[in-house]
């Protein structure tokens, strides 16, 4: 491959994370001025890009989509996934936004992989590798550098936010392992547009978000677009074309702009503080996202 498809590569997936980050911080825009529910923007975010991504599939596998559904374990997967992954993840993500700040949310939510670490080692009972265990300890570390500003007797964030940003990794991490047969049988596209659909749709009938609409205005509409058409279909497509031109590692490491563009947005945007000693736990974070890379079989949620 030549030097300018790696670039091209590089560019996909910086853009594609970039966007996602950017997106955590239009949330919390939502949520904080605008007065969204992240119910309502959950359900409207996965209903959109649900319908938009099995369309482009349609469009670039030229398959029939609705195939997934004649196999009875396939199906009970794709329920699966859909319920407790997908819709787990969006609504756990937007959450820790809404109780605390686009920045500590995504950067807690980078835990997952060291949760797929500890996973996978208890599954094939084998300690983990010295790279895994030096990867474990900076994300603690990390985390609590985060949470606590340094004074590890106090929390900085609220218990709410902590909550919902380490159950965001924890369905980060279920979202990235339970679907690998699904994936193969069926590719991400297919996979992820039915999954946002199902979720959806489910959590339409489960919370009824039509009662959490917040100020409708142009910036409001502006917002909402941003995070359904660039935070959710462009960034998804810019990140699954650079594995095109990159190694899956390379696209993990680089994927590491998504923390860093919403910390320095929510900082710089909506004035949400980040101690120095913070700024060290999110880099201290981000180092395990290089190191476990280069772990074999390790991966990275390719949706947000």
């Amino acid at each position: 491959m030549n030097e300018k498809h790696r670039i091209k590569g590089i560019v996909l997936v910086l853009l594609g994370a970039t966007l996602w980050g950017v997106s955590g911080s239009v949330a919390q825009y939502l949520f904080q001025v605008k007065h969204y529910t992240p119910e309502w923007l959950v359900t409207v975010r996965l209903i959109i890009s649900g319908v938009l991504l099995l369309g482009f599939a349609r469009v670039k596998t030229k398959k029939n989509q609705m195939l997934i559904w004649r196999d009875k374990e396939d199906r009970k997967g794709l329920i699966f996934f859909s319920l407790v992954g997908m819709l787990g993840v969006q609504y756990s993500y937007f959450a820790a936004i809404k109780y605390g700040n686009a920045a500590t949310a995504t950067i807690l939510q980078y835990l997952s992989p060291v949760l797929i670490a500890c996973y996978l080692a208890v599954k094939n009972k084998r300690l983990p590798s010295l790279k895994q265990l030096i990867a474990i300890l900076m994300a603690v570390l990390g985390t609590l550098l985060i949470v606590t500003k340094g004074n590890f007797a106090t929390l900085s964030i609220g218990v709410l936010a902590l909550f919902w940003g380490l159950m965001s990794a924890l369905t980060a991490a279920f979202y990235t392992l339970q679907p690998q047969q699904l994936l193969k049988r069926w590719g991400s596209l297919t996979l992820v547009g039915w999954g946002m659909l199902i979720g959806g749709m489910t959590f339409a009938l489960l919370r009824q978000p039509w009662s959490g609409i917040g100020l409708w205005d142009y910036a409001s509409l502006l917002a909402i677009g941003f995070v359904v058409i660039f935070g959710t279909l462009i960034a998804f497509t810019c990140y699954l074309e650079s594995l095109h031109y990159i190694s899956p590692t390379e696209t993990s490491i680089l994927s590491s702009a998504e923390p860093l563009s919403a910390a320095f947005l929510s900082v710089v945007w909506l004035h949400s503080p980040l101690a120095p000693v913070q700024w060290l736990g999110t880099c201290l974070i981000i180092m395990t996202i290089v190191v476990l890379s280069y772990t074999k079989k390790q991966r990275l949620p390719v949706n947000r």
